[in-house]
């Protein structure tokens, strides 16, 4: 099967193929992505993220569900912690999205971050890529939910929307936690519980505090499992993504993303040359051993480790 040209006919297998090729860094996955990569850039990202038990999960499968009452194709990752025995995802968020599962017209994934920091897997952009030339038009992104960490989402999702439940102190303390930059909308789901409005007025309040932005962050109200507030939802996501056409934010935010997935990509060659380089002539271990002995400081070693690099020709 050429992986490849079967992605960019939508088929869900050679899709879910390419994809354990890319979590399981397989060569062969490289070659593919740059078959796919002139084929991407149609797809719209859109992140959700915020605080574990605010309600992502069962969020996600009602947003699924409107989208595809408007004809589009969804595809989600779900982005959870790693199991330290076998390296995938163990909370299984497509367990949550089972109604959704079985139609053709969604692909859900489950990802374990495999150590990964800012709430994302290592794999995630590529991932959104193979989704993107595949002709999925909306890619939703659920993070792991660990806080202020989850950054990344900010830098990868053209919309980023932060859930919130009231009356757990989520609320304005997830904002507090250095994530004040990161939505574009704000999400109090379960609003059924006492201190929801509460929530909504202390969260508007503090953006019309927080410096002043060309978009300010909308404050919406949803219950999720009563399919409460989500075609509202879905109408502000999609005047989001109106704006940042009007604007051409969508042009600096889709540069932003390359110039975060270049680095990356840079970083994790030098990581692995490196490695490869000391590890063979047995520096590292000599290293290591001068470390645990007190002899030089971890600063010091990288240093002398850099030192000893021969410069690239």
């Amino acid at each position: 099967m050429d992986l490849a040209k079967e992605v960019l006919t939508g088929n869900k297998r050679a899709v879910s193929r390419t994809i354990t090729l890319i979590e399981n860094k397989d060569p062969v996955a490289k070659e593919i992505i740059d078959e796919l990569y002139p084929h991407t850039g149609s797809g719209k990202i859109v992140g959700i993220t915020g605080p574990p038990g605010v309600g992502k999960s069962t969020l996600v499968d009602q947003m699924i569900k409107g989208w595809r009452k408007r004809g589009k194709k969804i595809a989600v990752v779900a982005i959870d912690p790693t199991s330290p025995f076998h390296g995938g995802a163990i909370l299984g968020d497509r367990i949550r999205m089972q109604d959704n599962f079985l139609d053709e017209n969604v692909f859900i994934r489950s990802m374990g971050t495999r150590g990964a920091h800012g709430g994302l897997s290592e794999a995630t952009s590529e991932v959104v890529n193979v989704f993107d030339a595949a002709g999925y038009d909306i890619i939703l992104i659920e993070t792991v939910g660990a806080g202020q960490a989850e950054v990344d989402i900010a830098k990868l999702a053209h919309t980023t929307t932060v859930v919130v439940v009231p009356g757990l102190g989520d609320a304005i303390q997830t904002i507090k936690a250095g994530m004040f930059e990161i939505p574009d909308i704000i999400v109090v789901n379960k609003a059924d519980l006492r201190g929801a409005e509460e929530a909504v007025m202390e969260l508007e309040m503090m953006l019309d505090w927080a410096p002043k932005k060309a978009w300010k962050p909308s404050v919406l109200k949803t219950m999720a499992l009563k399919n409460d507030g989500i075609e509202e939802l879905l109408d502000e996501i999609e005047r989001h993504w109106g704006y940042l056409k009007e604007t051409g934010m969508l042009y600096e935010r889709e540069r932003e993303r390359c110039k975060e997935d270049l680095i990356d990509l840079v970083t994790e060659k030098i990581r692995e040359s490196v490695l490869e380089e000391i590890k063979s002539n047995g520096k590292l271990d000599m290293i290591v051993k001068k470390i645990t002995s007190r002899k030089i400081t971890p600063y010091a070693a990288a240093d002398e480790i850099l030192a000893g690099l021969e410069p690239t020709k």
